[in-house]
């Protein structure tokens, strides 16, 4: 995973991903996002990388349309929401994205992993997003 920053479109898995969404046919790309939810909520065992990666970009598109969401920037993340577009998604994807970044951040993920668990008082950016986006999904 080529990884240039800690937001959640920075490496490679996940603006793939999201250049994916982008060249989806607009009525699929909710069930795009929900699957990527999905692999990474319904994982057993050890959380690939680029499950999580997925579930962190599809989390932080959710998180963007909801009241107090961050909108996104990102050069990497979908063009169709760089140029103002919206997707129509279902309440219920905001629960699923708390539950996907939640096993991201669980000891058995590789993600997580990657990213190791700062020492006391340090800071983790890529941390700091995932628990950024959390606090938007639950608010």
């Amino acid at each position: 995973m080529g990884t240039w920053d800690s937001g959640p479109f920075d490496n490679d898995t996940a603006a793939d991903w999201c250049g994916d969404l982008d060249d989806a046919d607009g009525a699929k790309r909710p069930e795009l996002v929900r699957e990527a939810l999905s692999r990474a909520a319904g994982a057993d065992g050890y959380l690939d990388a680029d499950a999580a990666c997925q579930a962190i970009a599809a989390a932080a598109i959710v998180a963007a349309q909801q009241p107090g969401g961050q909108p996104i920037t990102s050069p990497y993340a979908p063009d169709f929401l760089l140029d103002g577009g919206r997707l129509d998604l279902p309440d219920d994807l905001a629960v699923l994205a708390v539950r996907a970044l939640d096993r991201v951040m669980a000891a058995d993920s590789e993600w997580r992993d990657l990213w190791q668990e700062p020492a006391a008082g340090d800071v983790n950016p890529a941390f700091d997003a995932v628990r950024g986006l959390r606090r938007v999904l639950t608010a």
